[in-house]
C-alpha cells in the first residue's frame, strides 16, 4: 500500500493529536511525533480523542526535529511543509508515495527558518485573509485526504450500506 507520513512538530494540544491519530489510523497513515510536546502520551484527553483506534496506529516519537531530520536524511524530496505563510496551494502538488506532510505547533506553526530552507516544498490551504489559521487536526485531515484522492484512495473502502 502507498504510504503517507504525518509529522507533527511540537504539538501542544492533546485533543488535536488524538484526532490526528484517529485520522492516521483510519487511513493507514504513519504518525511521527516530534518533541517537545505540550502533553504526555498517556494524557487522558489524547487517548480519549483517538481511543478506539490507538491500537491501529503506526507511531514513532523523536526527541527533536534535528533527530527526525537526521533519521530521515535522504528523503527530503518527499517533504511538504504546511504553512499559512506559503504561496503554493496544497492541492497543486503531486504527492509521491512515502511523502511526509509536516505540520507545526498550534500556536506558532513551523519554524520560519525551516520554511525558508524549503520554500519550494511549502504549501498552504486557502482561507479568508482575516482568519489566522485552520485547526491543526482539520488541516491534517484535509492534507491526508488530498493525497489519498490523488492516489485514488488505495486500499480504502469507498462505499457504504444504508440500512432501513
Amino acid at each position: 500500500m502507498s504510504q503517507i507520513n504525518i509529522v507533527l512538530v511540537e504539538p501542544q494540544i492533546p485533543q488535536n493529536t488524538g484526532n490526528i491519530a484517529r485520522t492516521c489510523a483510519v487511513t493507514g497513515a504513519r504518525l511521527h511525533l516530534v518533541k517537545p510536546m505540550g502533553f504526555t502520551v498517556d494524557d487522558k484527553k489524547l487517548k480519549h480523542a483517538g481511543l478506539d483506534y490507538w491500537h491501529m496506529l503506526d507511531i514513532t516519537y523523536y526527541d527533536s526535529l534535528a533527530d527526525f531530520l537526521n533519521i530521515h536524511a535522504g528523503q527530503e524530496e518527499k517533504f511538504y511543509f504546511f504553512s499559512t505563510k506559503s504561496k503554493q496551494v496544497y492541492s497543486d502538488v503531486d504527492y509521491p508515495d512515502g511523502c511526509f506532510l509536516f505540520f507545526g505547533r498550534e500556536d506558532k506553526g513551523l519554524d520560519e527558518s525551516l520554511l525558508l530552507k524549503n520554500r519550494e516544498k511549502c504549501v498552504r490551504m486557502p482561507m479568508i485573509s482575516e482568519a489566522r489559521s485552520l485547526n491543526l487536526s482539520n488541516s491534517v485531515a484535509i492534507g491526508v485526504y488530498e493525497v489519498l484522492r490523488q492516489w485514488n484512495f488505495p486500499k480504502l473502502q469507498n462505499f457504504g450500506t444504508l440500512f432501513d
